[in-house]
């Protein structure tokens, strides 16, 4: 399954999109290592850059320590930065980046003048109720940090951690009204960004409310298809 893309194939930039508690990271981990993609994520770039103190990283923390939002035009920099390097010389997965049509314009006509675009968009649709079910059942131990889910990883005893008993707490962002409230201002933005790309016709909508495994073994051959038509 790692040579699906093959040797020769043209370099494959891949967008994952998808609401908080769609399953795109888990996604992403699993293609990245299934297709040998790089998993580039806006977040993890900037901490990575802030922590080498790179040029970028440097320019980025003024504005995050400001608790400003970091500039488009310098987030295109550090993704352009990351599929310029040896790793991407296949192509790599996108997350988290572009989050509305102005910022995808961007990247589009970025990308363009190096000759390249995104080749395929996959969309792990999954209806607004569910999503708040996945993420606001999640419950944590803040003794040991271990993890449960009401309904996919309950502990042994109800509100309690199985390792050392400890009544366990939800993290405010993940409280039924934060997590309603997030998806309401991150929904609208982000199915522009879907529609935008649905114009070009590489849209694949996938069903996340499926098994992990049925989502994976679907994009793997929407991808599979996108490889072999280059």
């Amino acid at each position: 399954m790692n040579d699906r893309l093959g040797a020769d194939a043209p370099r494959l930039i891949i967008l994952l999109v998808g609401a908080v508690g769609a399953g795109k990271g888990t996604q992403a981990a699993i293609l990245s290592r299934e297709l040998r993609l790089p998993h580039l994520a806006s977040g993890n770039l900037f901490r990575a850059a802030m922590a080498a103190h790179t040029e970028l990283g440097d320019e980025a923390r003024g504005f995050m320590e400001r608790g400003e939002l970091v500039p488009d035009e310098m987030t295109i920099r550090m993704f352009m930065e990351e599929l310029g390097a040896s790793r991407a010389a296949r192509g790599a997965i996108l997350d988290g980046f572009p989050r509305t049509v102005g910022q995808a314009r961007a990247l589009d006509e970025t990308l363009a003048r190096q000759g390249e675009r995104i080749r395929r968009v996959i969309y792990i649709d999954v209806p607004t109720e569910d999503l708040i079910r996945r993420v606001a059942g999640r419950w944590i131990c803040l003794q040991c940090g271990t993890p449960y889910h009401e309904t996919t990883d309950p502990p042994m005893v109800d509100g309690h951690c199985n390792r050392d008993g400890s009544v366990l707490t939800q993290r405010d962002d993940d409280r039924p009204e934060v997590v309603r409230a997030r998806l309401e201002r991150q929904v609208p933005p982000m199915l522009e960004v879907v529609d935008h790309y649905q114009r070009a016709a590489i849209v694949d909508r996938l069903d996340g409310t499926r098994p992990i495994e049925e989502v994976t073994a679907e994009i793997l051959s929407r991808i599979g298809e996108t490889a072999a038509s280059a």
